[in-house]
């Protein structure tokens, strides 16, 4: 009998001061063993996975680990160029390097692969890391949406997905080249993630990730109407289950502390002693009503980083799947994900303290003001705000021009600037109030100001970072560029205005960008001070390298701005 193997992994998810968790996916059933932690691998759909809990961990150190499966050493792979895998625990000082970024294609690295998607900055970052001291490392690494792109897959999956869906009906001419059910998704996984530098990378830096619209659709939960015409589609009900439930095993369970893991029944249920038809069956269950009822699962979590000495905490808001669509209370996300979110970002536990306070989420909150106009104006019209008649163009327009963020759900938008406002009053509220995202296929920063509130206590910054690699047509970077001048603003306001859109209690004002480049983003925090790091990717004499593209402090007074009196739009009540 051969010896078992690893297919994908290992990934480090999961770390904190004492404990860590390792995700791998194997060619057949084993024991898994970390570090003397064992877990036997679980059956799916004939794919065979463990996540190994490994505990006893001492804060602030930095642990080589191998892979061991039943007996046979599989990790680290004997020729690799790079430095040993690790368990890094949080330090016991006030020092935190958070790294993120979205969207990210896969696609060879030869030269036909690098001139049509550029160099991959999740691959720059592991070459970079490799010959840097680990107290330059990211801490945590946050993959904010679209990890794989189940719509339009590599030129090499095509070709793959067309022989496997040649006997189909002439109903799935439209997606006889997207990824359709289970055991395509796990293809997906394994193209992005083994390439021998992300191989490293996901092995050596702990990870955190939420799932955006190409992780199962492009303007997947745009409008009621959109889903209204998805789900009549025959080959929906497959691509919803397979994408639902490779997404709990390759990304969501990683995203749990091991305390919170003993809480999940399917947790509980994938490791029990069912056979492995039920299990399948029982995930798949899962997967379908998580689309169809979105309150039935939860995709949002958070994360404590630091120590007692520093307190951060990310929470990470599934802005996605628990989207209502009703037009008459459109959310971006429901009234339960709205409640835990309040309650996450504004009630530290007894005895700890929120100094840096993370929202991450896969959809920027403060865009360029032109778009921000332009969805608010959107989403106005199609509720009625120019008549009924304009409804239906409203709709239209939304969703050929993805008219789908956190500003084309005005009233969670409103939910969230309130938010902010009471932890801005709190008695001690944290240095920064972040907000990260991606998905725009560009990267910015911007400083947002609430009325009456020191800007510096706290500093609440939008921070967009898109893509890791897959950038924009060049036609789409000028509109981009376009919407962020005086004349656009202007234009856009007077629409949103005429639709019966009133202004919202925020300002801010894009500050750094857009830039185009593919890239990734560095959060550095040092007790209350933070700075982002921002670093675009590029080719040179073969190798793919990381720029510094600007180093912006976070914390302190804002620069002088020319005064001028700014206006942001709200639906009117």
């Amino acid at each position: 009998m051969t010896t078992p193997s690893l297919v994908v992994g290992p990934l480090l998810r999961y770390v904190d001061t004492s404990r860590a968790t390792i995700w791998v996916e194997t060619d057949r059933p084993c024991v898994v063993n970390v570090l003397g932690y064992k877990a036997p691998t679980w059956t799916v759909h004939g794919h065979h996975y463990a996540l190994v809990i490994v505990e006893g961990l001492e804060p602030g150190t930095q642990t080589p680990y191998t892979v061991v499966l039943d007996d046979t050493l599989v990790w680290p792979e004997p020729e690799s160029r790079f430095p040993p895998s690790v368990m890094r625990t949080f330090r016991d000082d006030e020092t935190f390097r958070l790294a993120f970024g979205s969207c990210r294609r896969s696609a060879p690295f030869d030269e036909a692969g690098l001139k049509r998607f550029g160099a991959d900055a999740l691959v720059a970052l592991a070459e970079r890391m490799a010959i840097e001291p680990y107290e330059q490392w990211p801490d945590a690494l946050f993959l904010g949406g679209d990890q794989v792109y189940a719509d339009t897959p590599s030129d090499e999956l095509v070709e793959r997905l067309r022989k496997a869906h040649a006997d189909r009906g002439a109903a799935w001419d439209e997606v006889r080249e997207e990824i359709g059910n289970f055991e395509e998704y796990t293809w997906l996984y394994s193209e992005s993630w083994t390439p021998a530098p992300i191989r490293w990378l996901l092995s050596t830096v702990p990870t955190c990730m939420l799932l955006d619209d190409h992780d199962l659709r492009d303007d997947w939960n745009t409008s009621q109407a959109w889903r209204d015409w998805i789900t009549a589609e025959p080959w929906w009900p497959d691509r919803v289950r397979g994408a639902f439930a490779s997404y709990w095993i390759y990304q969501h369970l990683g995203n749990l502390s091991p305390s919170e893991l003993e809480l999940d029944p399917m947790w509980a249920m994938v490791r029990s002693d069912v056979s492995n038809g039920e299990r399948s069956a029982k995930l798949d269950a899962f997967a379908w009503r998580s689309d169809a009822e979105p309150d039935s699962a939860q995709w949002s979590y958070y994360r404590d980083f630091g120590n007692e000495r520093l307190g951060i905490r990310m929470v990470a808001v599934d802005a996605r799947c628990s989207r209502r669509l009703d037009p008459n209370d459109r959310r971006i996300v429901d009234h339960k994900e709205s409640s835990w979110l309040q309650a996450r970002a504004t009630m530290p536990a007894p005895g700890q303290k929120f100094d840096h306070l993370l929202m991450a989420t896969t959809l920027p909150f403060f865009l360029a003001h032109g778009i921000h106009h332009l969805e608010g104006w959107n989403e106005a019209v199609a509720g009625g705000g120019w008549g009924k008649r304009a409804m239906r163009f409203g709709e239209k327009i939304r969703r050929e021009v993805d008219l789908e963020h956190w500003a084309a759900f005005r009233q969670s938008f409103d939910v969230v600037v309130e938010m902010l406002g009471r932890i801005a009053r709190f008695d001690n509220p944290p240095a920064t109030i972040l907000m990260l995202a991606g998905d725009v296929h560009c990267s910015y920063t911007a400083r947002a100001q609430l009325p009456g509130i020191d800007p510096t206590s706290p500093a609440i910054h939008q921070l967009t970072m898109s893509p890791f690699r897959n950038p924009l047509e060049k036609s789409i970077r000028v509109a981009n560029r376009a919407m962020k001048t005086r004349a656009v603003r202007w234009l856009t306001h007077r629409m949103a205005r005429s639709a019966g859109v009133a202004d919202v209690a925020v300002d801010w004002e894009v500050d750094n960008g857009p830039w185009f480049e593919n890239g990734v983003m560095t959060v550095v925090i040092d007790g209350r001070n933070a700075t982002v790091e921002v670093d675009h990717a590029a080719v040179e004499n073969g190798r793919q390298v990381l720029h510094r593209t600007l180093t912006l402090p976070l914390t302190g007074p804002p620069p002088p701005i020319a005064a001028k009196k700014r206006r942001f739009s709200r639906r009117r009540t």
